[in-house]
């Protein structure tokens, strides 16, 4: 038997609209999940983004991805709302060799120093904007021939006393 090989899928008015809202309510998510209150770093609730999505008219887009359009709808909120990107926490590992030199290159990228150890290596814990993570990552890569190491330990900012219990 030989389904009709061209043509398109007849979607119904009802599936398309069930279809968009669950993409609505997934992109919602990931501002959710990705995203803090500057003033509190603190997470929004999903519900709050998406009662922000309604008030600024956003429309989800069927056919891109929905991390895409979630960083389109941070980018949108932020025009309305105090929203960022919640800062990612790293720890990486140097070689001393590389140590000095790496430390000056990664600076521009570091939001934030917690902790900084050098003896036989370099070791910072760190907070980054996650927009820097893969320049971060290759330049430890490149520079280090592989020897460096970089460990992402969370990715939200995290506040004294707020540690969520898994």
């Amino acid at each position: 038997v030989q389904i009709l090989s061209k043509g398109e899928l007849q979607v119904s008015d009802k599936e398309r609209h069930t279809q968009l809202e669950q993409m609505f309510r997934d992109i919602a998510t990931i501002v959710a999940d990705k995203c803090v209150n500057p003033e509190t770093k603190r997470p929004y609730t999903v519900i709050l983004i998406e009662r922000a999505m309604k008030d600024i008219h956003y429309s989800v887009k069927p056919h891109k991805s929905t991390k895409q359009q979630a960083l389109e709808v941070i980018r949108q909120l932020k025009e309305t709302m105090q929203i960022e990107r919640a800062h990612m926490r790293l720890r990486f590992i140097l070689p001393a060799k590389e140590g000095k030199k790496m430390k000056e290159k990664l600076k521009p990228l570091i939001k934030v120093i917690e902790n900084e150890d050098f003896h036989e290596q370099l070791e910072i814990v760190c907070l980054i904007d996650p927009g820097c993570f893969r320049e971060i990552d290759e330049l430890i890569r490149s520079e280090t021939k592989g020897k460096g190491t970089l460990e992402v330990l969370s990715l939200k900012d995290v506040e004294e006393g707020d540690e969520k219990l898994e």
